[in-house]
C-alpha cells in the first residue's frame, strides 16, 4: 500500500448545473480516459482536438484508435498537436488516422523564434456540443490511477450554449495552424481580439500578447477586492504585481494554496518555494501535495471558478496559448472549494516555522536560481525573441 494514497474523492465526479450548462468535473484518471473514449465512440458528426502532449503509449494508443475508428465511420476528425510538447511522437503514428480521412497538424512545426510559444491547450470537442478541457494530456500518467509517476489532475466536461464559443475558437486555431503557423502577429491578434462573454459561464483564452490576454485580465479583475481564494496549482511563479495582489487578498480575507511537492522539473518547485515566505507573512495557508505530481490548474475566487490549462506562472500568464473556463456560480464555487479543502490529509502544511527550517542559505540559493530560470530567463528570452521587448510594458505588471 502506498505511503500516501490518493484522496478518497479521486473516484468522484462532481456535477453542477449552471445557467443552462451541465458541468462534470472528473478527478479520477481512469474515469477521464473512459469518458474520453465513450465520447469519441459516440461521436456522429465531428471530433476536434487541441493537445499539448500526445504520447504513443497505452492511453494514447486507445484514444488514437478511437479517433481512427470514428473517421472510418464518416466522422470528421481534426487534431492540432503541439510540436514541442509532443516532440517524442513520430508523425507517422497518425498515418492510419489520416488514411481514414482524419486531419492532424502540428503547431509550431518549423524551427523559428515562435517555436518557443507553446500551444498548451487541452481541448476536445464532440459534435460541436460537448467540450472537455483541463490540465490533463493524452498520456498514461494523466489517464490512469497508477501510484508512481502519476499526475494528479482533473478534467471538466461541459455541455451548454457556450460550447459554441469553443467551436469558433478551434476553427480559428486550426485555420491558423494549417495556413499561418509561425506568423506570430496573426496569433497575437487572434488572442487579443477574442471577445469575453459577461455571462456566468464563459471561455477565456491566453497567449503571447504584448499586453494582458483575456484570461490574465479576467483573473486579475476577479482577484481585486476578493475576500476568499483557494488555489490548487501545478506551477506557481507569478510576477511581482500578481504576487502582491495575492498577498493583499490573503491579508484582507483568506487565501489557501495547494502546491506541488513533486514535479518532473525540480526548478518549478524551487521557484514556488521562494515565494512562500512572502505569502506566509501575509497570513496565507500553504499546503504541498504529497502522493504524486500535482498537475491541476484550479482557482476559486469568492464565487468564481477558473479551471483549465493555464498554470499560475509567467509562461501561462503571458506566453503560452491557453484556454480557461470561468464559472461564476456560488454553488459550484463551494463544491470546488470543498474539493480543495479535502486535499489537506494528503499534504504537508507549510507553516512559517517549516519554511524557515528548510530555507538554509544553500537551499535558498537554489530556489533563487530556480526562480530566475523559470520566472525570468525563460519568460524574458521568449518574449524578447518574439516581440523585441526591451522594457516591461506597464500593463504586464499584473
Amino acid at each position: 500500500m502506498p505511503a500516501h494514497p490518493l484522496p478518497v474523492g479521486d473516484a468522484r465526479t462532481l456535477t453542477a448545473d449552471v445557467a443552462g450548462h451541465r458541468l462534470e468535473v472528473i478527478v479520477d484518471g481512469e474515469a477521464r480516459l473512459a469518458r474520453i473514449l465513450s465520447l469519441l465512440g459516440g461521436a456522429i458528426r465531428s471530433i476536434d482536438m487541441v493537445m499539448y502532449i500526445f504520447k504513443h503509449d497505452a492511453a494514447g494508443s486507445r484514444v488514437l484508435d478511437a479517433m481512427t475508428a470514428a473517421a472510418k465511420r464518416g466522422v470528421r476528425v481534426r487534431a492540432v498537436i503541439d510540436s514541442f510538447g509532443s516532440s517524442d511522437i513520430s508523425d507517422s503514428v497518425f498515418g492510419p488516422l489520416r488514411a481514414a480521412g482524419g486531419s492532424v497538424t502540428f503547431f509550431s512545426r518549423h524551427w523559428r523564434s515562435s517555436y518557443l510559444i507553446r500551444n498548451h491547450q487541452k481541448l476536445l470537442l464532440i459534435d460541436d456540443h460537448v467540450a472537455v478541457t483541463g490540465g490533463f494530456n493524452i498520456a498514461d500518467p494523466y489517464l490512469s490511477n497508477r501510484r508512481t509517476h502519476c499526475w494528479f489532475d482533473l478534467g471538466i466536461v461541459v455541455r451548454g450554449p457556450t460550447v459554441a464559443r469553443m467551436v469558433e475558437w478551434f476553427a480559428e486555431i486550426h485555420d491558423y495552424t494549417v495556413h499561418n503557423d509561425g506568423k506570430l502577429l496573426m496569433l497575437r491578434r487572434l488572442i487579443r481580439e477574442w471577445p469575453v462573454d459577461s455571462g456566468p459561464v464563459s471561455w477565456l483564452v491566453g497567449g503571447p500578447t504584448q499586453r494582458l490576454s483575456p484570461w490574465a485580465r479576467s483573473v486579475r479583475a476577479d482577484l481585486d477586492g476578493a475576500k476568499q481564494l483557494d488555489m490548487a496549482m501545478a506551477y506557481f511563479s507569478p510576477g511581482q504585481g500578481m504576487l502582491r495582489r495575492l498577498g493583499r487578498l490573503a491579508k484582507r480575507g483568506r487565501a489557501r494554496f495547494v502546491m506541488a511537492a513533486k514535479s518532473d522539473n525540480p526548478a518549478t518547485i524551487g521557484a514556488s518555494r521562494l515565494l512562500f515566505g512572502y505569502l506566509l507573512r501575509k497570513k496565507a495557508t500553504i499546503w504541498e501535495y504529497l502522493p504524486c505530481r500535482l498537475h491541476m490548474k484550479l482557482i476559486v475566487v469568492d464565487d468564481v471558478v477558473h479551471v483549465g490549462t493555464a498554470n499560475f506562472d509567467m509562461r501561462s500568464l503571458f506566453v503560452n496559448v491557453e484556454v480557461m473556463l470561468r464559472v461564476a456560480d456560488a454553488g459550484f464555487a463551494q463544491q470546488m472549494r470543498d474539493f480543495i479543502a479535502g486535499l489537506e490529509g494528503d499534504c504537508d502544511v507549510i507553516t512559517p516555522a517549516v519554511q524557515k527550517a528548510r530555507a538554509g542559505w544553500l537551499t535558498r540559493l537554489r530556489w533563487i536560481l530556480s526562480w530566475f530560470v523559470v520566472g525570468v530567463a525563460d519568460y524574458t528570452v521568449t518574449r524578447r525573441l518574439n516581440f523585441g521587448l526591451a522594457e516591461t510594458d506597464p500593463d504586464t505588471e499584473v
